[in-house]
Formats: structure tokens, sequence, C-alpha cells
């Protein structure tokens, strides 16, 4: 069907009676190559966790979980939401009871993609609902992979996430390097773990402070984000003159908060390190818009969306070199590098490349070059969506025991 042709079927008939359309016209630039998407969508049920939508508590997975609900629908799948409130991933008996009853009312062979912060930590549920439904588990962050738990906690819920994601048969990580952690670690099969990868939407370019001296931290303040490093490595260089935000939620670990705001205390940071709390929106906005350098001192990222929402404004970044986040920095089409990637558990070196930073304007130029060159070439949220519904698009016909 040709596009004036379905431009004339949409149009009012002389006699006054609409006629309806069987599709709906292509909305993604992502198909561009296809043509049409049949109306009668499928259905997929997707189970998450219940504070995705709370502002005093944002986190990559819960955008990525909000954004992919939204884009689905151009893909063939109708969602259905199931938020599931809860200390996911180690619930209390409601909790429990709630996603069982969740699961429990879903018809044999329903397709369900569950966000693997709910799943990985309740095998007991989980398991025999995967004799019967289509289950694909959504791997954020691997569990045993959270900075600060007790070794014996880490290990527990190592096993539990190993038993539930050998029992489904899809599981999606958010980069290639997740896909081969969650292989090599679980022993998965390789062709049942799927990449869909985070988009970024291009965002007006950030007209920054002064072009070198405002430094943003977009990040949870947890033990993870590792922002005692960034603390400590900003403390070596109170010669320069840097100020830094750390946007992100305090929430989390209200002991660890705690500690980092003595931190600033000691070193005489006050004046130029701000914890401000979480943000969205405009507030955001106004935060990117006025950075020069994104620092990040993670140490454990299956990916780094702040890294690429940095870089759709062209803010250079400066991050430790863990897991999946020399790939969200990428290249340019020209082949630069629009980030420095440090080692882990070295301030000194994050402090050494903050010197470079300020020292060395060809550094500068060239790291601001190469983020402008990566922004226009980072790929969007329909990227992502199509990855995940061509998963849940190859599902088995009907519920299978994995190996």
């Amino acid at each position: 069907m040709t596009d004036v042709t379905l431009e004339m079927v949409e149009q009012v008939t002389a006699g006054g009676t609409e006629q309806r359309l069987g599709y709906l016209p292509v909305q993604h630039s992502a198909l561009k190559n296809a043509e049409i998407i049949p109306m009668s969508l499928r259905s997929v049920h997707f189970v998450m966790p219940g504070g995705v939508d709370d502002p005093s508590a944002p986190s990559g997975g819960n955008a990525y979980d909000r954004r992919v609900t939204l884009d689905l629908p151009g893909f063939g799948w109708q969602v259905h939401q199931h938020a599931v409130p809860g200390e996911w991933p180690r619930p209390g008996a409601a909790a429990r009871t709630e996603l069982a009853r969740v699961l429990a009312n879903l018809p044999d062979d329903t397709v369900v993609l569950l966000d693997g912060l709910v799943a990985c930590g309740v095998p007991e549920i989980i398991v025999p609902e995967a004799e019967r439904l289509r289950l694909v588990v959504l791997v954020h962050l691997p569990l045993g992979d959270e900075t600060g738990l007790e070794p014996a906690l880490a290990a527990e819920l190592d096993a539990k996430e190993r038993a539930v994601l050998r029992a489904v048969p899809a599981v999606v990580a958010t980069s290639d390097w997740a896909v081969r952690r969650l292989v090599s670690h679980h022993g998965l099969a390789p062709d049942r773990v799927h990449v869909a990868a985070p988009g970024a939407d291009i965002a007006p370019l950030a007209s920054g402070t002064d072009g070198v001296s405002r430094l943003l931290c977009v990040a949870a303040v947890t033990p993870r984000k590792g922002q005692h490093r960034l603390v400590e490595a900003l403390a070596a260089v109170t010669d320069l003159p840097w100020s830094c935000v750390c946007v992100g939620g305090l929430g989390h670990d209200p002991q660890y908060v705690a500690k980092l705001q003595v931190m600033i205390q000691k070193y005489g940071l006050q004046d130029r390190l701000h914890l401000a709390g979480p943000q969205a929106g405009a507030q955001l906005d106004a935060s990117y818009a006025a950075a020069d350098l994104m620092v990040l001192a993670s140490y454990a990222e299956t990916y780094g969306m702040a890294v690429t929402e940095a870089l759709a404004r062209g803010i250079p970044v400066l991050a430790t070199d863990v897991g999946g986040v020399a790939e969200a920095v990428g290249r340019a089409p020209d082949g630069g590098v629009p980030g420095i990637l440090v080692p882990p558990e070295d301030p000194a070196a994050l402090a050494s490349e903050l010197r470079g930073w300020f020292g060395e304007a060809d550094v500068r130029r060239r790291l601001k070059a190469a983020a402008r060159g990566r922004r226009a070439a980072l790929g969007g949220w329909a990227a992502t969506a199509r990855s995940l519904a061509g998963v849940l698009g190859r599902l088995p016909n009907e519920p299978r025991r994995a190996a």
C-alpha cells in the first residue's frame, strides 16, 4: 500500500462514512525500510519495581523501563505494566505474595518481560512460572555486582540470579560487555542472551560555564557510584578553579551519604562540591547545560546512561574504565574519543586527568570536538525498543525447560 493510498483511505468519503485503516503507518525512523505495522498489537506484560516512577529515587534502570514501555507499541507490542512494590531484590513477604499473584493471574503462554531487580532474587517464584509463561528477564545490573554487599549476601544473590536466568528462554542485557559477563559468569547459552543498549535523546548543546571548570556527576549517591573517590581526587587538585555538582538520589544509602558529607567537610570542599539530590526535567537539563565536563567514578556499570546523556549534549566525559562504560563513551565517526577512562580504584589517576583537562587547551578542544561528533552518532531509543521487540518476537511458541 503506498503512502498516497494510505492518505486517501484515511479521508472521510463523500457520503460521510470514515474509512478505517487496518494498519498503522510506521512512526519510527528505525523501521524506515518496513511498510506497515498491524494495529492488532501483540501483548507483553512488563513486571517492574514499584518505585519505577518515583522522582526521588531516579535510576538508569527505571528510566530505561519507562522509556521502552512507551516505545514498544511502535514495534508491534502493547505493554501491560505491573509495578510491584517491595525492597527488591530482597523483598518482604507482602511483595513476594504480590509478585506471585501477578504472575499466577496471567494465562498460560503469556509473554512476560521482567526487570531483573524484581525477578532475579526470587527463583522460588520465577522458576516454576517459567514452565507455563514465556519469560524474558531484563538485567540492568547483575545482583552480585552491587558494591558494598557482604560476601555471603553477594554469593546468595548471585546463586539466585543464576537459577532464574537459566530457567527462562531469553535474557536481555544493556551492553555487549554485560552479555559477555552474564554468559560467562552464569554459564548461559550465548544464543539466549541478547543486547538492547539504552538509547539517548539528542539535546541542545551544553553552553557550559567557562568551558573548563564546572564538573557534573549524575549518579545516585551510593558506594557503587564511588563519589568518595571523586571527593578524594578533587581534594588533590584544590589549587585548580573547579566547582562540582553531584546530582542523584540521596536516599538509597543514608550511611554512605553521611560519610561522604564528613569527607567533604574534612577536605574543606563544602563551598565547591554540592550534593544536589535528585533532579529531573528542566532542573536536570539546566545542570547539564551548565556543565563543562562529566565525571563518573563508578565501581561497576553495565553501560552508563549518564555518559550518553552528557554526550547527547556534547559534554566530554572523564570516567572509570569499568563494565560497559567504554561502550557508552564510544567514538565519534572520525574515530575521536569523547572521553578519558581511568583505572578503577585510583583517585590519583582521576586527579591527574583533571590536571590535564585544566592545563591543556588542546586536550579540551579534542575532547569537545569528539563529544559533538559522538552526539550526532548516538543511537535513539527506537533502536532499543526495536531490539527488545525482536527478542520478544523470537520467543518459542511454548514455554520450555531451560538447560
